[in-house]
């Protein structure tokens, strides 16, 4: 069986969100130690999704999109990515209970 090697990037509003989130849990509501499980559960979910990122169901989307975007699940939070050729690229995380369509304009 042959795997294809997949690249991996990140937009820079994806590390915006991030921040943001982290930010939020650590200064917020004063709990660093969630803020970082939280960047290494995104880590760890995004490097095991990198082995066959096309292997999931796309994400329903309202907007046609040239590259469909994929989502991954992480406790309450949702990563959204495409793959162009051999790059998958996350574009956002976002908290999953947000208007998600708005948000991936």
């Amino acid at each position: 069986m042959s795997t294809q090697g997949y690249k991996l990037s990140f937009l820079p509003l994806f590390e915006k969100d991030l921040d943001e989130i982290t930010d939020y849990i650590a200064s917020h509501l004063q709990n660093p130690d969630a803020a970082l499980r939280l960047i290494d559960d995104i880590e760890i979910a995004i490097n095991k999704r990198l082995e066959t990122p096309l292997a999931f169901a796309p994400y329903p989307s309202s907007k046609s999109r040239p590259h469909p975007y994929y989502r991954i699940n992480v406790r309450n939070f949702s990563v959204f990515y495409i793959v162009i050729g051999d790059t998958m690229e996350v574009r956002r995380v976002l908290y999953a209970k947000r208007d998600l369509d708005s948000l991936l304009k």
